[in-house]
């Protein structure tokens, strides 16, 4: 069995879910996992935040657009009036309980229903599509069977037990279609995996199933070795190790959720990245064997704060550090880079939630600095640190105004710290010097 995830732009249009219909339609068994149509989730989002603010008429209005995307999205889609039926039907029902929301009391929990509806919408659109071209295939509930445990993680052998024996029970089908993203709590309330989580649920089915193969189907032919939107000239990369995958997804690619391959990599299970637009090129390739050394590839993560810890009596105070990470930790807020001097400590965090009573606390222990509006470039290949080619990357530091590096703790990964302003010119810099040396000597 395999598992094939799409994204929301594989599903966005009546074109594209014609290509995913002929892509999954083969006599292998698989598990497909949607995500929300593009652009649903953010609406979503919009109704919620009115919902939030008690703007019940402009939440309604923002439901009443959908809705008639939806309608129109049926028209398009199918052809015979019993399928436009139950699609108008279940659309009907999906709008009703919005309208509904939007009318009580908000909690994190109307937040999670509403965010809910998008793959609910999705899969059961193209479950009803692929039935009225006689396709056998079987909706398979995701919260029937996804669920996080206590600390807000995978409840693994719940899923394992609950998913194997809905499968069990329907053995004869060979297409499941399933939603992304969204799960159960411990407690049975709706929740959700985060903005792109839909990538986390075909690896964490994959690993409960011990499954052939998970894939990864977007808009895009795998990992470039830079940024598509901002680099010409950038290529796919064919492999990447678990760990090189983990770290480009972490640090900006956006084409991979961070926490996918975290469930497969202790199995061996294969991750492929694939374009849905282009079906037939190889896309990327992600397993535990290693192509290569060097740097790989390029990525930029943005939307990063820096934070100075300066303490003039650091070296003598025993416990220092654990005080900074305490707070770090009583806040929930994970620190991307560090570095360290004789008497400070700088950091980075990409979210700034909780900044002002993190600030409030570290200055009671030190006097702090804060730099806001930067960005991440991340370099990442296997053992590059030891690799005889990284010092070109340097040379960057004579154009750009580098903040902090992170060098030395993973031999497969080196980090800037840089001014959002400077991000373009950093990637195309670092293309040239990296991946077009040539030009440089």
């Amino acid at each position: 069995m395999k598992i094939l995830k799409f994204g929301g732009t594989s599903v966005g249009s009546v074109k594209n879910m014609s290509l995913v219909k002929d892509i999954i339609n083969t006599s292998e068994k698989k598990i497909v996992v949607l995500s929300a149509m593009s652009g649903t989730t953010n609406t979503l989002v919009a109704v919620n935040t009115a919902i939030k603010n008690n703007e019940i008429a402009v939440a309604e209005s923002i439901i009443s657009s959908l809705s008639d995307n939806y309608l129109k999205v049926t028209e398009q889609l199918y052809q015979k009036a019993e399928y436009k039926e139950l699609a108008i039907n279940y659309i009907t029902k999906v709008i009703m309980q919005l309208q509904s929301l939007a009318t009580k009391p908000t909690s994190n929990h109307t937040e999670y229903q509403v965010l809910a509806q998008g793959e609910l919408l999705s899969t059961h659109l193209f479950y009803y599509f692929l039935k009225e071209h006689q396709i056998n295939a079987a909706l398979l509930p995701a919260l029937d069977f996804m669920r996080l445990d206590h600390f807000g993680e995978p409840d693994n052998f719940y899923i394992k037990k609950n998913l194997s024996q809905i499968l069990d029970s329907k053995n004869e089908v060979e297409i499941y279609i399933t939603q992304g993203f969204i799960t159960r709590d411990y407690m049975g309330e709706i929740s959700n995996l985060q903005r792109g989580g839909s990538d986390y649920t075909a690896t964490i089915i994959g690993a409960a199933l011990d499954v052939e193969e998970v894939q990864i189907w977007t808009d895009i032919d795998g990992f470039h070795n830079n940024d598509p939107r901002f680099v010409a000239n950038t290529h796919t990369i064919s492999h990447l190790s678990f760990e090189e995958a983990a770290e480009l997804a972490y640090f900006g690619a956006k084409i991979l959720h961070p926490q996918t391959v975290i469930p497969v990599r202790n199995k061996n299970i294969p991750v492929r990245l694939k374009n849905t637009m282009q079906p037939e090129a190889p896309g990327t390739l992600i397993d535990s064997s290693i192509h290569g050394e060097g740097i790989k590839a390029i990525a930029a993560k943005d939307g990063i704060t820096a934070i100075k810890i300066k303490s003039a009596r650091m070296l003598l105070a025993h416990g220092f550090l654990k005080k900074v990470f305490d707070i770090f930790d009583y806040y929930q807020t994970p620190i991307d880079m560090i570095t360290t001097s004789e008497i400070a400590v700088s950091l980075t965090i990409d979210n700034p939630t909780h900044l002002e009573s993190i600030c409030h606390e570290l200055e009671k222990i030190a006097a702090i600095e804060i730099e806001t509006n930067r960005s991440i470039v991340c370099l990442v290949g296997h053992n590059i640190v030891n690799h005889h080619e990284t010092p070109n990357l340097f040379q960057i530091l004579q154009d750009v105004n580098v903040r902090m590096i992170s060098y030395g703790g993973s031999n497969n990964n080196i980090s800037l710290l840089i001014n959002t302003n400077d991000k373009l010119e950093t990637l195309r810099k670092l293309n040239r010097y990296v991946f077009e040396p040539a030009e440089v000597f």
